[in-house]
């Protein structure tokens, strides 16, 4: 009984001593396709760190579709990363429209704190923004003003901009416009392809994330956020299917930042002419162009122009200005992506046309 009594004393003069731990600030977070991961990632485990004062009480997503060539319903990268981790599935919501009502009732139930938005591919309506105290915050892959959008990674590289940048700014009404918090600027190498691109900012913002949530909590990164100059902005619009095509009218390094812009999704594409001479046959074929480079230092011969030659492991399309494109990887329908010496030998003598 002593005994009893002696622990019993000491287990809750030592529970009465520890001060109860301050409860965590409710962030959501929204995302959607695999880039969006990454700062999902960053989050989880800055809320897991001894001294964190947030913790990710919900995921905000677009629905489940179809991928694996249309043969499975999936949910989406974000989703299934976050089921991964643990997190309940009633915390993981996919409404059709971030303003639809039964989504916003079940969002002020948790009320949030803050919400992060990165890629997440919906449009905040006002109803929605008045929620989290904080407001939302979002990692936008550009330097803003510039290229605020649907595609601001591919409309730069389609540009062939030397540099470009992440940028952490508040949500606002009005397409990407909200003050910035904070921006980090990056050199682009001109072989880089968006996919790779898209990857890398979102990592680097999500370490700009994580610098300054404490002063996003705390307020005072609304009196440092810099208001943008809409005079500088520039729009980054979505990319149209038809935007593929390849014109060889137009000067080599434009088709080559198209290459690149367009890499993972739409791709780009060009049609060719395979001649026959002994035959005196004519077959079109659709390419897809995976990589590509300027051609430098080579001269194209009058008799040349027309037609695609092959030198030093590259397929060479002759282009505007006496430029030339440096085919390096091609993709025939329903194949594998082959290099271009093994297209080459394919043709068996053939002659290949531009159309």
């Amino acid at each position: 009984m002593i005994l009893r009594r002696f622990i019993c004393y000491n287990a809750s003069s030592t529970v009465s001593s520890i001060a109860p731990s301050p409860k965590k600030k409710p962030l959501i977070f929204l995302g959607s396709p695999q880039v969006s991961v990454s700062v999902l990632e960053a989050l989880f485990n800055a809320s897991n760190a001894p001294n964190s004062s947030f913790e990710v009480a919900g995921i905000v997503t677009q629905p489940p579709s179809r991928r694996d060539r249309g043969k499975k319903v999936l949910p989406s990268p974000v989703a299934q990363y976050a089921l991964d981790k643990g997190l309940p599935s009633d915390l993981i919501f996919s409404p059709e429209k971030a303003g639809d009502e039964a989504f916003l009732s079940a969002l002020r139930e948790l009320q949030p704190e803050l919400c992060i938005t990165a890629a997440y591919g919906n449009i905040l309506p006002t109803k929605f923004l008045k929620i989290p105290v904080h407001g939302a915050v979002n990692i936008h892959p550009s330097l803003l003003p510039l290229y605020r959008g649907a595609a601001p990674v591919q409309r730069a590289l389609q540009d062939g901009v030397p540099e470009t940048g992440v940028s952490l700014a508040f949500t606002v009404r009005k397409l990407d416009a909200g003050p910035v918090i904070a921006s980090k600027r990056f050199q682009v190498d001109d072989l880089i392809k968006a996919p790779e691109l898209l990857s890398f900012l979102f990592s680097e913002g999500s370490n700009l994330l994580i610098r300054e949530l404490p002063s996003i909590f705390d307020g005072s990164a609304k009196s440092k956020a810099a208001p943008q100059d809409d005079s500088k902005a520039t729009l980054a619009p979505k990319i149209a299917p038809d935007e593929a095509w390849l014109s060889f009218d137009q000067e080599a390094f434009v088709l080559h930042n198209k290459v690149r812009a367009f890499a993972g999704w739409p791709g780009t594409r060009a049609k060719v002419v395979v001649l026959d001479e002994k035959s005196g046959q004519q077959n079109v074929l659709e390419l897809k162009i995976m990589s590509t480079r300027v051609c430098k230092d080579l001269e194209i011969q009058d008799s040349e122009q027309d037609y695609v030659t092959f030198k030093k492991g590259s397929l060479i399309f002759p282009c505007r200005g006496g430029t030339a494109l440096e085919v390096l990887e091609v993709q025939l329908p329903g194949k594998k992506a082959i290099n271009a010496a093994a297209f080459w030998n394919g043709l068996r003598g053939q002659k290949l046309k531009k159309l």
